[in-house]
């Protein structure tokens, strides 16, 4: 049976075992696969790249929303409205 691996970088339990930051630096940033007998079984994500990731889909979400009011009325309000 064939995986799909998502990343570059793979690194096995036993090495995530025996050294977690050692295999996090491996992918240089980058998330890494980590496999259990040969298939993949999690992704190790920095926290740069999980960030990253995040923001990504805050700011898609968000055009997804501005696009659903596109051609909405615009109504406008001073500071002290609000």
């Amino acid at each position: 049976m064939s995986n799909l691996i998502l990343t570059e970088t793979t690194a096995s339990v036993s090495e995530l075992k025996k050294n977690p930051m050692g295999t996090v630096a491996m992918g240089e940033g980058f998330p890494i696969a980590i496999l259990n007998r040969n298939a993949p079984a999690f992704y190790c994500v920095p926290a740069k790249a999980y960030e990253a990731l995040m923001d990504r889909l805050e700011d898609l979400e968000l055009n997804a929303l501005a696009d659903s009011r596109m051609g909405q009325p615009i109504v406008k309000v001073s500071l002290a409205e609000l």
